[in-house]
């Protein structure tokens, strides 16, 4: 086995925590059942990590079988990656047979025609969903093992959930390999990040809802009694206030929990109104926008703006919008006609 194929497996082992080892390298499943009962995974991890390499040599384990086993590390702790979505676009509305065979081999073909040097991997799941694995090398030197792109594909739906290498010159040849693969003829990115890869997929799969058509409201428990001095009229305007905050925060983000998304943005391109009678501008071009978000929970941070006192009810549509334009990325165009590159206000 070659030494730098060792050297991966033993730093890919010392990630997991102790107490996983044995069931990640059971799913792995390049071990045998007996060898796995001749390790100790009481003493130290790197004692442990020696004891793996040690049996992968007598089973002559090559980078692809590590490639495996990093896969699977990343499918458990897919949240310690930067996530982005990419959607498709066919020419017609046709629906083809997905072949995965083809696709593989169509992908490989693609990405070596333009590089030589690259290791790809594969691994299916359950859920439709195919792990792809890179790893980059140069026309003069074999793929770093250690800075890989990952890329998750759903069968047959037009998103590409992707974890790019540091390298961004490979961004384009992965883009080109997944859309010949898939029999695609463009790709963009969504403008949506995240460490969590299912809210991701909860939002373009539509695999939660944002709104909620009925909703009866109660009266909100108060913590403090108010004093019998009080404006009884002013103390019930400020709870049937805070009863319509609370039911149109309700109807717009619903009442669970919200997919957890990192950043989005949208660009705006939209004419500038102004009196007719007072023309400030000499030529009628287009106004032009780009709004970024970023947050550790920006769709949570978004639902307390209001009860928060932070903004007014409802919240704007430029702000509520991302879930929805998200999932409509190649079919919307604001009021006025334009076809932004991202999202629009509706």
């Amino acid at each position: 086995m070659d030494e730098t194929v060792a050297e991966y497996i033993r730093r890919t082992v010392l990630k997991i925590p102790r107490d996983e080892i044995k069931t990640m390298l059971q799913k792995w499943g390049f071990l045998s059942e007996a060898q796995l009962q001749t390790l100790n995974f009481h003493q130290l991890k790197d004692n442990v990590s020696q004891e793996v390499v040690q049996l992968c040599e007598e089973n002559s384990a090559d980078i692809k079988q590590a490639a495996v086993l990093d896969i699977i590390y990343n499918h458990i702790y897919q949240n310690k990656r930067m996530w982005s979505v990419y959607q498709m676009k066919k020419s017609g509305e046709e629906l083809e047979y997905f072949d995965i065979t083809d696709f593989k081999k169509k992908f490989k073909e693609r990405l070596r025609s333009a590089l030589k040097n690259v290791t790809i991997t594969f691994k299916e799941y359950e859920d439709n969903a195919i792990w792809i694995r890179v790893a980059w090398g140069t026309p003069h030197k074999k793929p770093n093992q250690y800075k890989p792109s990952y890329v998750v594909y759903h069968s047959q739906t037009p998103y590409v959930f992707i974890s790019a290498s540091v390298l961004k010159s490979t961004l384009p040849l992965l883009c080109q390999a997944l859309i010949v693969a898939s029999n695609y003829h463009d790709i963009r990115e969504m403008e949506l990040r995240s460490h969590s890869l299912n809210s991701l997929k909860d939002i373009v799969f539509k695999r939660y809802s944002q709104n909620f058509q009925t909703y009866n409201p109660k009266p909100l428990q108060g913590g403090n009694v108010e004093p019998q001095s009080a404006d009884l009229r002013i103390v019930q305007e400020n709870r049937s206030e805070k009863e319509r905050i609370h039911r149109l925060n309700r109807e717009v983000f619903g009442d669970g929990p919200q997919p957890k998304l990192e950043f989005a943005q949208y660009r705006l391109e939209t004419m500038f109104k102004s009196d007719p009678k007072i023309d400030v501008l000499d030529k009628k071009e287009p106004f032009r926008c780009l709004v970024k978000f970023s947050s550790p929970h920006l769709l949570e941070s978004l639902k307390s703006l209001v009860p928060a006192g932070m903004a007014d009810a409802p919240l704007s549509p430029l702000l509520t919008c991302i879930p929805q334009k998200a999932r409509n990325y190649f079919k919307i165009k604001d009021k006025k006609g334009f076809f932004p590159e991202g999202f629009v206000s509706p």
